[in-house]
């Protein structure tokens, strides 16, 4: 019987033909409600969706065949990624379907604003010629500030060199050599890049750390007359706080063309003529969208037959033949480069990464490739493989080395990771093959992590984790579990909280306050 596949979107044909020609059959489903979805979802093999339908644990729950969920464009948002995992359901997307589609378009919104073209237009269709209104600037010698230099940042970086501009930027995972094969002055903060930039243009994922990353203050240190495009994610720029600004004339002009909530028909920007508001037309080109049907139908086909999808964005595959050997460490390598990227606050410029034990004869590739994941995995560029990790790895200037030894001292076996000096070390526990922490920057522990940490490092004395209780404590805060790790003739202590409850920055600054303190991290998994 042949496999299902269900689509939720209108692909273009090419997609439809490349899964047809493959002897797949393929219905189509367009925009579904949660409750069709459901009704519908149970004897399908693969799922191909819009960024409108929504692929929630219910869905989940109903796909009783479901093997892979395909997404014909960048952006997962609307699927529980998490709950997929849980049902070994890989999710794939294209995530360079629409680079050269989304970098072009921020072009064309840079210009339309610096040469006040929306008004222009405007002005001519009511029968109008008010050419001394529409007075516009040059991009030739302007600086030109990029916030978030992946895939479509570089490409806009390279437009705009050929416009002229002077190109700086932010990113703290972008390699310095990176930026000057790109021609970008890099800055680690931020507020000397606002001070500096004509036009400020952003190519972020949104997270909890993007999310309102602009602000009333960041708007404030900007220069007079700046102009401002957001063709990325929703949110990056506040709203509100925007409006006032372009209001006050301290905005020039903005143009945005993603949305925190979309589809978004009312805005505190919409009543500003100098704001050029798009419906999300970045990947809106007939090229962009045949790369993203073709694309995706390839990735899907490939997970149906049992290959390694290379965009997909959860289950790092490891390789059949070797899942017995180090499959279980899969989970604790991603945890161990989350946490030190975390710690580091930037890319690693390099990663050592030594198996231990029972798995040192094992081959190191897949769960180097799973390590990068983790420390990578804010950009979603899908997840890496022994196939595509050095490639990777290499475009963002990481340099690894993977070894292995025979004693895991007290352990079966163990991972060890460095990244800029940064060490952690990890072991599986029970049947459950549960991760544990077995040494963190030199500290000998042993904890299982959970989903929010807090690491502390200070000049051991009494009297220390009281005062961290207190403060949790009054925060709402509850620690669940704690390890104390020294180091040999060292006078300073490492303690891992995990705890529940909020920890803000606010917190995080009390604590700081209260304990004479070496480092403090809050670790989020």
């Amino acid at each position: 019987m042949a496999k299902k596949i269900l689509v939720t979107e209108d692909l273009v044909q090419e997609g439809i033909d490349a899964l047809t020609e493959q002897g797949y059959e393929v219905d189509m489903l367009i925009d579904p409600s949660p409750e069709e979805l459901i009704g519908a979802i149970a004897p399908y093999d693969a799922l191909i969706v819009h960024p409108n339908t929504r692929v929630t644990p219910e869905v989940l729950d109903a796909a009783e065949n479901l093997k892979i969920i395909g997404r014909a464009g960048v952006t997962v948002d609307n699927i529980d990624i998490e709950a997929a995992s849980e049902r070994g359901i890989v999710v794939c997307n294209a995530p360079t379907s629409n680079v050269i589609s989304a970098a072009e378009h921020t072009m064309a919104l840079l210009l339309a604003a610096a040469r006040n073209i929306p008004e222009a237009s405007a002005s001519m269709h009511a029968g109008e010629w008010r050419r001394a209104d529409f007075m516009g600037s040059e991009l030739y010698g302007k600086t030109l500030a990029i916030f978030g230099l992946g895939r479509v940042g570089g490409l806009v970086a390279e437009r705009a060199a050929a416009f002229g501009m002077n190109l700086i930027g932010h990113d703290p995972y972008c390699s310095p050599e990176r930026a000057l094969h790109l021609g970008v002055t890099l800055y680690d903060d931020v507020a000397p890049v606002l001070a500096q930039a004509d036009f400020i243009t952003v190519h972020l994922p949104r997270t909890v750390n993007t999310l309102g990353m602009f602000g009333a203050d960041e708007f404030a240190a900007m220069k007079d007359g700046v102009v401002l495009v957001n063709a990325a994610r929703g949110g990056i720029f506040n709203g509100e706080a925007l409006a006032d600004f372009v209001a006050a004339g301290k905005v020039a002009a903005v143009a945005v063309d993603s949305f925190e909530v979309e589809p978004c028909t009312d805005s505190p920007l919409h009543e500003f003529p100098n704001a050029i508001l798009t419906p999300h037309l970045s990947p809106m080109t007939h090229e962009a969208q045949r790369r993203a049907s073709t694309q995706i139908a390839e990735y899907v086909t490939t997970g149906l037959e049992g290959g390694l999808v290379a965009t997909a964005l959860n289950l790092s595959p490891v390789p059949a033949e070797a899942f017995d050997t180090i499959g279980p460490y899969v989970h604790a390598c991603k945890m161990m480069g989350s946490m030190a990227s975390q710690i580091l606050g930037h890319t690693p410029k390099s990663l050592k990464v030594e198996l231990a034990g029972a798995i040192s004869e094992a081959d190191p590739a897949p769960l180097v490739a799973a390590v990068l994941d983790g420390g990578l995995a804010y950009r979603r560029i899908g997840a890496f493989t022994a196939a595509n990790a050095e490639s990777i790895a290499a475009r963002h200037g990481i340099s690894v080395h993977a070894s292995s030894v025979r004693d895991a001292a007290e352990y079966a076996s163990s991972v060890r990771i460095e990244a800029d000096g940064v060490e952690v070390a990890a072991t599986l526990f029970g049947t459950e093959h549960t991760p544990r922490i077995i040494s963190l920057l030199g500290y000998k522990i042993d904890i299982a992590p959970a989903a929010c940490s807090l690491v502390f490092e200070y000049v051991d004395a009494p009297g220390r984790i009281g005062v961290i209780g207190t403060v949790l404590g009054e925060a709402g805060a509850n620690i669940t579990t704690m390890q104390i790790g020294t180091k040999p003739g060292e006078g300073c202590a490492l303690v891992y909280m995990n705890v529940e409850g909020t920890v803000d920055e606010a917190v995080l600054d009390r604590l700081r306050e209260a304990i004479d303190l070496r480092n403090l991290w809050k670790i989020v998994l």
